[in-house]
This record gives structure tokens, sequence and C-alpha cells, in this order.
């Protein structure tokens, strides 16, 4: 009986792939999401009791009362109905995962924003049980997560996949999109393609691109793989009448890779993008030749019902608020968001500035051996799986890290270098908040500063933004290149009012910010600005228990997205023309 219940389940449940995005990846090959439902959660650390709790996942444990400030481990398991070759694909667990099925370990990652995945070969077919022992706790070997502006969530905190994969499969698939200058686009295309048997494999990739189910081009490639091994197929594609993605005209194609083996279906993948194209050209951003003038905002994943688990409703409305505001960018800092707000992101035209994981780290922490593998795996597993994404038009790194130092320089090279490597089509920078001492604006693309007068320095704005851009163009080898201001902002308690318009108070945020946006704006020589931030947060009461709330209360809007009186400051401000 529990059987067919389970195989009753599973069967159906492809109804709710479209949870993991929001088009569907899939035709030919099997999925399953795992999460959308209840698993068990059992926590230990030595000190409990090895309580159970059933919930809803994707979740954070901090969503669950009597576990709100809960640091260590919790072991989360549910069972699935599977044979043959599976792959397992966890979009994010908070922030080490040790997976097991049928209580053997198959996987271990590091890092609570980018996902990972496992494939298990020859699998019995039957019921088996999955278990994820996520783990949130602070150590030396744990060099991003440590107590800071933001909360280190637990849990299985996006979704959980299973997917059912013949001999071959398709590991990967990424676009590039160029314009050759005469409005012909090209879209080169890069395929993997594996071979999980022990022979060699003969098959037929069919790849097209099209726009509502209409064929724009396409080809047939016939492949051959040894056993075990991988290969990469790149074509180019050349796309007539197709329309560019812009912010005003968001224009999405899907492109689709079909295997075929002896005429038999083996595998697919779907995947979305846009064409556009982001050049640097002296001190401009372009997109699609024409500069970019960005009005935007930093949001950290955070709700005080879902922790870091937002699920894509909460997604839509921040969206929804961000774009009334008349901004038309989102910093997702500090970390990789989850791909389904970047598929919101493409659909709505809202450029986005994506970033690995570190921030505020001084050079001792940046010394530690686990820091510099650690910040370049969450680059390669974030521009893996978010290449194809047309909304993103630049990487960033290690924001306000120790970008003063000679050994910091040598992690902030490594990592530009990297990026460099992996993604030819973006721009790259980092967030610096080392005013007149930076040694390493040559190296990114981007100048970028953090700043606050009017809140941490009682300095006119103009003044201070005037002095910041004289010494980048005078005095370093930032000179000519585009600037960004990537956080200004104050901080106002939701519902705090006092005639003296004090700090602390929405009165006195809202006017910080008028000063601070309209003499950004008015900056000719720089290219936006982003608001620190769009909504409250908590923050590790570890590091900043002297915030007020234990939050960072700088949002323009509260954690349940309540508007204090800066949103309409702001909304004016970037509805107009400056």
């Amino acid at each position: 009986e529990m059987q067919r219940s389970l195989v009753g389940s599973e069967m159906c449940i492809r109804d709710r792939v479209h949870m993991i995005r929001v088009f569907s990846t899939h035709n030919i090959r099997e999925c399953k999401e795992l999460t959308g439902r209840i698993w068990n959660l059992r926590l230990f650390n030595g000190t409990d009791d090895g309580k159970n709790y059933s919930v809803f996942t994707p979740c954070c444990w901090e969503s669950i009362p009597d576990l709100a400030a809960y640091r260590g481990k919790g072991e989360f398991s549910t069972s699935f109905y599977a044979g043959g070759n599976i792959r397992l694909e966890f979009k994010g667990v908070s922030h080490t995962a040790t997976v097991y099925v049928d209580d053997c370990e198959v996987v271990t990652h590091y890092n609570a924003y980018t996902g990972f995945d496992v494939i298990l070969k020859g699998l019995d077919e039957g019921i088996h049980t999955l278990t994820v022992v996520a783990d949130n706790s602070f150590s030396k070997q744990s060099a991003l997560h440590i107590p800071n502006d933001y909360k280190s969530y637990g849990g299985v905190t996006r979704p959980v996949v299973l997917e059912k994969l013949n001999d071959l499969y398709i590991r990967q698939m990424h676009v590039r999109t160029e314009n050759d200058g005469t409005g012909r686009w090209m879209a080169h295309v890069e395929i993997k393609v594996q071979n999980l048997s022990d022979r060699k494999q003969a098959a037929e990739l069919f790849i097209s691109i099209d726009k509502d189910k209409e064929k724009i081009v396409g080809c047939e490639n016939e492949i051959s793989i040894e056993a075990g091994q991988e290969i990469t197929i790149v074509r180019d594609l050349s796309c007539h009448g197709v329309s560019e993605w812009t912010q005003s005209s968001p224009e999405l194609y899907m492109i689709n890779a079909e295997l075929y083996v002896n005429g038999k279906a083996e595998d697919d993948l779907t995947d979305r993008f846009g064409f556009r194209e982001i050049v640097v050209e002296g001190s401009k951003i372009l997109l699609n030749g024409k500069p970019v003038r960005i009005k935007g905002v930093c949001r950290h994943e955070d709700h005080p019902q879902y922790g870091c688990a937002l699920p894509c409703e909460a997604m839509a409305y921040d969206l929804t608020l961000i774009k009334d505001l008349g901004a038309n960018s989102v910093r997702t800092t500090h970390y990789p968001n989850d791909e389904r707000f970047l598929d919101m992101c493409d659909e709505m035209g809202i450029l986005v500035w994506e970033e690995n994981h570190a921030r505020g780290l001084n050079e001792e922490s940046m010394m530690n051996p686990f820091f510099e593998p650690q910040a370049e795996q969450v680059i390669t597993e974030m521009i893996e799986s978010h290449y194809n994404h047309p909304c993103i038009y630049i990487w960033g790194i290690l924001n306000e890290c120790a970008s003063e130092t000679e050994y910091g320089r040598k992690c902030y090279a490594a990592q530009f270098e990297l990026i460099r490597k992996m993604d030819t089509t973006r721009p790259c920078s980092f967030a610096s908040c080392r005013i007149k001492n930076d040694i390493c604006l040559d190296l990114p693309d981007v100048v970028s500063f953090n700043i606050y007068p009017q809140w941490y320095l009682d300095i006119p704005v103009k003044e201070y933004l005037d002095d910041l851009y004289e010494w980048i163009q005078d005095d370093t080898p930032g000179t000519g290149k585009p600037f960004l201001i990537t956080e200004t902002g104050a901080g106002g308690l939701y519902g705090y009012r006092n005639p003296e318009h004090s700090k602390w108070t929405e009165e006195y945020q809202a006017y910080a910010l008028e000063k601070q946006l309209t003499s950004i704006l008015a900056n000719s020589g720089c290219m936006g600005v982003y608001i620190w931030q769009f909504c409250d947060n908590r923050v590790s009461e570890e590091c900043f228990a002297g915030r007020p709330r234990t939050m960072n209360n700088k949002g323009i809007v509260d954690e349940f997205r309540r508007h204090k009186l800066s949103y309409d400051v702001v909304k004016r401000i970037y509805q107009s023309d400056i």
C-alpha cells in the first residue's frame, strides 16, 4: 500500500515542476520535485533532545517558532520511489550539506546560495530514503558564512529535484548572443553531453531556438561519445528577425536541445535567453549600444515568515514594489540569488548585479585557507548556473573586503581572472568602502563605491561625492572607467517619528535619501546608484547585537514590506528624469 501510494504521488508530481523555474526545462527527461511537500526535520548538536518536526519544504528552520535562534545541525528526510540512473539536484542548502541516500553518503557541499547535484547510477527500483544534513554552524572551515550583517539561516532553503536519466544526458547549455552591427544576431551555443554508460554511444543532437513555439532556427548534429566521457558541442546559429532584450521590451527566446539514440528520445534540456550585448565603452556601460543609467536597490533574500526561503509569490511581490518605485536594477547582496527570482527579472526587464558570497572580510579573514577555494567555488557555480540570464549585466565579488592590502589584491585578481575565463560577455566589479586607499581599482571593469554621507558621516553629499570622484579620476588607475555608487542610505525604524526628525526616524531617513539620491544622480560622471536597501533584514546577533531590533533597518520598506516615508521620496526621484 505504501509503495502504491508513493508511486502514485510521485508520478503526478511532474505537475509541480514549474516551482523549480518559471518555465518547463524538460519534456523528455522525467523530473519530480521532492520539495513542495512535508519532510521530517530532526535536530542534533549534542544539546537537543532530538525532537522531530514536520516541515513544509523548502524552509528555514528559523521559521519554526521555537527554533528562531537555532544554530547547529538539522537532519531533513523524505522518501521517494525511483530506479536506474538518478540525478538529484539541490538548489540551495544552508550552509553546509551532507546528503545520504538509504543511509549512504553520496555528496557534500558548502555554501547556501549555489546549487549542486549528484548522479546515482543503477539505483535499485523501489522506495528510497533521502536525508539532507544541513549545518549553519560557524567555524574556521566556513570562511564565507560568518557572523555578519545578515542572517545565515539553516535548512533546505531552495527546491530539490529528482531526475531520471538514460545513458546520455545534457549536463549544461550556454548561449552567447552577438550582434554583427547590421542588425543580424548570432547565437553561439555550447552544449555539454555526458555518457553515463560503459560503452561508446552515438546519437543525434537537435538544437532549436523558438519564440512562442514558433521555430526561429535550428540544426542537427551527429555525435559520438566514449564510455564515461563528456563532450562539448559548439554551434553558431544565425538568427534573423529576432527582437532585442531591452529593459522596456524584455523579449525572451527558448533554446531547446534534444538527444535521440536510434530514433528514440533520450534526453532534452530547455532554457531561456535574450538577444542583448553588454559592453563597456569608456566611462559608460552600454546595453545594445545605449548607455545604462542605474536606479537600483540592494536586496537581501530575507522575510520574517520565510527566512531566506522565499516562495515565488513573495519574490514577485518584492519585484512589484521595486517596479512601482521606478527602480530598474537589483543588486543581489551579498550572494547569488534564487534562480526563480532571476527568471522574473528576465521577464520584467530588471537589470541585475549578481555577486559571489563575501562581505566585509578583513585581511586576516581572507587569509583563512578555506577562503579562496570557497569563494572561487561560488563564482564557478554562480556563472555556470546563471550564464543564460539576460538580466544579469555585471558580476560582482568581495563586497567591502580588504582591497587596501596586498594580500587582498591577490584574491581580487584571482577571482576576476576566473570570472573573465568563464564569461567574456559581462563586465565585473566590486563594491569598495576603502576611500582614498583602495589599491585594486585597476582590476575591475567598473569602479564601484559604497558611501554613507548624512548617515555615518555628517558631510554634505555633493562635497563627499565630488571629492571621491576627483580622487578616482586623478590619483587611481580607475580613471576613465564607469563609476557606480553601489550603496547609500540611512536607517529608519518603521513607525518611529518625532518632531526633531532625529536619526532613526522615518523623517530623517527620507531626508537623507533625498539628499543622497539627488546629488548622486546629478553627477554626470556617475552611471547610477543602488539604495541600501530595499527591505529591513535580520542580522547575526553574534556580530551586530548593537543594531536596533537586531535588524539592519535601512530598508525603504520594513521586513513585512510596509512602506516607510522614504518610499514615496525614492519613488518621486526614481520616476523623475534625473
